[in-house]
């Protein structure tokens, strides 16, 4: 049976440095949520925390009616799969798997059946008797996983599972991953600094930043209405266009930038929000620009356009960061970035009903 976690003003320090102010937010049961942010924000603090590797310093978690701050780690019903795979080097795969129900004094006919269940879930029957040293990265941590699947615990964590694969294979690992756990129904909390492995994984996002929560929406809600600056440029490849400008009675001027938008008040220093594929780049477009850089990846092409008169906010997204001249990301169509230059003089427009306004100083998104 699934269970819900439910963060309640969740904090933890170190002496006098805070890594985790104020955590508040509730997951459903069978949920896949990832924490999300850059390195040194809290995401893998705060899953050690539900796991009961790190105490408290203020704040409950709950799992369904039950509160996990003093519980012992063992008796959490958690279920741990680490960065690194941690397996013995001398146990073969099938006593790698078996050993958590070694330790926990099982019958040798309930371990055998069990590690044949999980060995035929990830596909490891041909490579039972082999040492981990024989096997590649991708089995090692399919490995890393069935010990922990051998409990059945009520709850999965994942600290950065795939980090150390390579590109290709981490791919396939993820959607092996996913489908894994909608099979399993569990309640799981992933931690990635990966934002693409989020959008793509995540049933919902935590995005973290310094410790606090900056958002908990789903991927769509995260793309297209982020709550601020930082979420708006650190969710998403490339990152949201930030242009400096003002705002007049829902009429955004940024230089030669105008575009009407869904907030009818006025502030002096605001930034527009564009995604790329809400720069429209064509022949009739009321803004000319200067293609300064190309790359077609596929199925979808980037042009970076230099315009005259505009700045862009190019930072980490920190409050009052001043914003600077930069290069405005486009995207097109893979097979016509082919037919740009660099160089050359293009045109383009924005797509009016798809642009966010923040405020410019607190970074927060106004409307």
């Amino acid at each position: 049976m699934s269970v819900a976690l439910h963060f309640e003003h969740v904090g933890k320090r170190y002496g006098e440095t805070i890594v985790l102010s104020d955590v508040d937010f509730r997951t459903e049961p069978g949920e896949l949520v990832v924490l999300v942010g850059p390195s040194g924000c809290g995401k893998s603090t705060l899953m050690r925390l539900v796991a009961g590797l790190e105490t408290l310093s203020e704040g409950t978690i709950r799992a369904g009616d039950r509160v996990l701050n003093d519980v012992p780690p063992q008796d959490r019903g958690v279920g741990m799969v680490f960065q690194s795979y941690a397996l013995y080097p001398h146990l073969t795969v099938r006593e790698n798997l078996a050993f958590p129900l070694f330790v926990k004094k099982v019958s040798p006919e309930t371990r055998a059946r069990e590690v044949e269940r999980v060995a035929e879930m990830l596909s490891l029957g041909p490579l039972l008797d082999r040492l981990p040293k024989q096997l590649s990265g991708g089995q090692r941590q399919r490995v890393a996983i069935g010990r922990c699947l051998v409990r059945k615990p009520d709850i999965y964590c994942f600290d950065e599972p795939l980090s150390n694969l390579d590109a290709a294979l981490r791919s396939q690992i993820r959607v092996e991953l996913k489908a894994l756990q909608r099979e399993l129904g569990k309640t799981t909390i992933y931690v990635t600094h990966d934002q693409v492995e989020a959008m793509t994984m995540a049933d919902r996002i935590v995005v973290l930043h310094r410790g606090v929560v900056q958002q908990v929406g789903s991927p769509e809600e995260l793309y297209l209405r982020p709550h601020n600056r930082f979420v708006a440029r650190f969710i998403g490849t490339p990152a949201m266009n930030l242009v400096a400008g003002g705002l007049r009675e829902g009429r955004f001027e940024g230089g030669p930038i105008r575009a009407a938008v869904s907030v009818g008040t006025s502030v002096e220093r605001v930034l527009l929000g564009a995604r790329p594929e809400h720069v429209r780049v064509h022949p009739e477009g009321k803004v000319e620009a200067r293609v300064r850089g190309i790359e077609p990846v596929g199925e979808a092409g980037y042009l970076h356009l230099a315009v005259e008169g505009i700045s862009l906010d190019t930072g980490a997204a920190t409050s009052g960061s001043t914003p600077k001249p930069g290069l405005l990301c486009a995207s097109v169509a893979g097979r016509d970035a082919f037919g740009y230059r660099e160089g050359e003089t293009v045109r383009f427009d924005l797509v009016d009903e798809r642009l966010v306004i923040f405020d410019a100083v607190s970074g927060d998104r106004i409307g």
